[in-house]
């Protein structure tokens, strides 16, 4: 409790360490508003997920949030016409609320978790999650911009660029790419060491494919739908790292 207490009062400061988190991360938000990567809603959640994550583990965090909405912010443009034919194109208005608690609200509670224990185990689950975020949204975006076909990954058949639970070596590459990007930032800012770096990795992967089995499995048969998918790939990223 004395670690949490020293964060949020920023560590006996006056209160300016959490005056500058309020700042940034307001800024931040209304900059992902300004490009349209976030509806109003989802500006909202963002700029709640970022203060936790900032407030829980330190600028670091927030310069990992920032890399991880550029590189999906850049993959979810990329081939944007293909995307509207085949109907998978994101609203021109940006994430939803749900889609971003979906896919920050793992990291956002695993910062708040190592403010109050101070063990690093949660940054590593904190980055491992962001990491599976990013390789997530970048493989599906990606892999439909870069390929017209991608396998079910429960039966392997060819199905439409853009189905759930399909995944493509173009889309698999490069989100292991943007995994390897965000967690080599994670490292660069003090957050991880390098084997932790390449744990993060190989948990964002494993939840990566959690997301495809539970996309291919329940979300095509309507028993999950796609947020409550992308929720349950973080966690699972972040619980894997736990076992190392």
């Amino acid at each position: 409790m004395r670690i949490l207490a020293q964060t949020v009062l920023g560590l006996g400061r006056g209160g300016r360490s959490l005056l500058w988190a309020v700042v940034v991360t307001a800024g931040f938000a209304l900059l992902a508003r300004g490009l349209r990567g976030v509806s109003v809603s989802g500006a909202v959640a963002g700029a709640v997920m970022c203060f936790l994550l900032y407030v829980g583990a330190g600028p670091g965090a927030f310069v990992a949030l920032v890399v991880l909405f550029a590189i999906t912010w850049v993959a979810t443009r990329c081939g944007y016409r293909r995307k509207q034919n085949l109907g998978t194109a994101e609203r021109r208005e940006g994430r939803r609320a749900s889609q971003v608690l979906a896919n920050l609200s793992v990291a956002a509670g695993c910062a708040a978790m190592f403010a109050w224990r101070d063990n690093s185990a949660w940054l590593l689950a904190m980055a491992a999650a962001l990491c599976e975020a990013g390789a997530d949204t970048v493989s599906s975006e990606l892999g439909q911009a870069l390929s017209p076909t991608a396998r079910l990954v429960t039966t392997w058949r060819s199905v439409p660029a853009g189905t759930d639970g399909g995944v493509s070596l173009a889309g698999t590459m490069s989100g292991a790419a943007a995994a390897g990007v965000i967690a080599a930032v994670c490292l660069g800012v003090g957050l991880l060491s390098s084997r932790q770096m390449v744990v993060a990795v190989l948990a964002a992967m494993i939840g990566v494919a959690t997301d495809s089995f539970l996309g291919a499995w329940l979300e095509r048969r309507e028993l999950l739908n796609n947020d409550a998918v992308n929720f349950l790939g973080t966690l699972a990223a972040a619980c894997v790292t736990w076992l190392w």
